[in-house]
């Protein structure tokens, strides 16, 4: 048995009330609305040859307005609806919160069966004034916790958080409340710095904000970007670099002596003899207060004989033997 059988056969069974409900006349829904603005109910249906006899819409058992020969609208209605008697639609205008709920259609056809449809209204009020608020404090990697909450006006059916473009996920640091309000950083780490993003929405309207958190970190990853040998007479040039939040203070020792501080590169403009050993760079973290170094050993190569610069090299190895 097909469709159209299956609802002749539910208009028969339903032939005595004088109504038939087999035949679908509004959309499932539910629809959605903003409070201040519009939603129209749009039927299924097409304009008929003959005009339907009447048209009746109504909101909680309550007349909203029917339609025969002439309109009997409902009270509160009057400057709110336009009603499209082809075909049974409803524009709803200037939403109220309380116009959330069930309605209710029902078309008398000229020489057919009464029709009816229902369909759920949902009223939001749209999102506004989102906000991240976090505690003022300075945080340290290991040490500190803290708390993002995703604050906004209006009716919030789900906030979603993401950080630096990426979804923010659970993990054994970090927590959401119920409710996804809340997230909680226990402690914080340095993937913890980054910018953190709450888009908070409802079916109607959507906002997104961004809240930038510092996490106090390092220095990690400390190493010397240059060459580890260099030919005699040549400029040679050592960066140091360390992943740290704030930047971190850099010194320099050779072969066990201090030479620089407060600066990340050390430049040697000739390599001599007395140039050739251990360059020791120290990053220290002024906020964490903890340091890291690491060393390169600098030699000389020499792609053609270079004998005036190695008896140089063994005289000044000799003296130092000595001392």
């Amino acid at each position: 048995m097909d469709n159209k059988m299956l609802r002749t056969a539910a208009c028969l069974l339903l032939f005595l009330s004088g109504m038939c409900v087999g035949e679908r006349i509004l959309p499932l829904g539910p629809f959605n609305g903003a409070v201040a603005g519009t939603v129209k109910f749009t039927t299924t249906l097409t304009p008929a040859e003959k005009p339907f006899l009447t048209v009746s819409w109504s909101f909680k058992e309550l007349n909203i307005i029917t339609s025969t020969s002439t309109n009997n609208t409902g009270p509160g209605y009057a400057n709110r609806i336009s009603l499209d008697r082809a075909t049974g639609s409803l524009e709803l205008r200037n939403l109220v919160m309380e116009d959330s709920g069930e309605y209710t259609l029902t078309i008398t056809p000229d020489g057919q069966l009464q029709k009816q449809g229902m369909v759920t209204l949902n009223v939001y009020v749209p999102v506004s004034g989102a906000t991240i608020i976090s505690p003022a404090a300075i945080l340290i990697e290991d040490k500190s916790s803290t708390n993002l909450s995703c604050e906004a006006s209006g009716s919030i059916s789900t906030r979603v958080w993401t950080k630096d473009g990426r979804p923010l996920h659970a993990s054994d640091r970090v927590s959401f409340s119920i409710n996804n309000r809340t997230v909680f950083i226990q402690p914080v780490h340095s993937s913890n710095h980054g910018t953190y993003y709450c888009r908070a929405s409802n079916p109607v309207s959507t906002m997104t904000v961004a809240h930038n958190l510092t996490v106090n970190f390092g220095p990690h990853n400390i190493s010397i970007t240059g060459p580890s040998a260099a030919a005699p007479g040549s400029r040679v040039t050592l960066q140091c670099i360390a992943d740290s939040v704030p930047p971190a203070n850099f010194s320099w020792m050779f072969n066990g002596n201090e030479t620089q501080v407060n600066n990340s590169m050390y430049v040697i403009e000739r390599l001599e003899a007395e140039s050739i050993g251990n360059y020791t760079c120290t990053a220290k973290n002024m906020v964490t207060m903890r340091e890291n170094s690491t060393v390169l050993n600098l030699r000389a190569s020499c792609t053609t004989p270079c004998w005036s610069f190695l008896v140089l090299l063994i005289s000044a190895l000799s003296l130092r033997g000595f001392m």
